[in-house]
């Protein structure tokens, strides 16, 4: 139960099952070659051995504890304000837009590291550089507010 390889190797195992089954509905073949399952079916077969020799590997040979790969300290409180910021970013998203919501998110998550105003400059340029790229340059919707942005 503590062995921390057994457990992502059967999350990825279960990730290529799904994805095998799912590429089962779709065609092996088209009418001019290969279809659209023939790159997910065995990809996610070869995905499916890989993560039962990465288990069965961690079983007996590589052993991984959980407390090994776990952050403590610094890198906790960083883990964990990323994770809450991510998670207001998407509370706030619908409403505010991906502007307001990205210059929040990326504000709090820079706080701890630089002065403010030099984190909420950053937010605000890599923010705004995304916006544009995204939304203008590739004409991906992004959320908007009521301004548009």
């Amino acid at each position: 139960m503590k062995n921390a390889g057994v457990w992502v190797g059967s999350f990825i195992l279960l990730f290529a099952l799904t994805i095998f089954f799912t590429a089962l509905t779709y065609d092996y073949y088209g009418s001019v070659g290969p279809g659209p399952g023939l790159f997910p079916l065995w990809l996610s077969g070869a995905l499916i051995v890989l993560s039962l020799l990465y288990i069965a590997d961690s079983m007996f040979k590589n052993k991984i504890s959980f407390s090994d790969i776990l952050p403590r300290g610094k890198g906790l409180r960083n883990t964990v304000l990323f994770i809450l910021a991510f998670i207001l970013f998407m509370i706030m998203v619908p409403f505010t837009g991906f502007c307001i919501a990205g210059i929040i998110m990326l504000f709090i998550v820079f706080l701890p590291s630089y002065k403010w105003y030099i984190g909420l400059g950053i937010s605000t340029i890599v923010t705004l550089f995304f916006f544009f790229v995204f939304y203008n340059l590739l004409n991906i919707p992004l959320p908007v507010n009521s301004l548009g942005w």
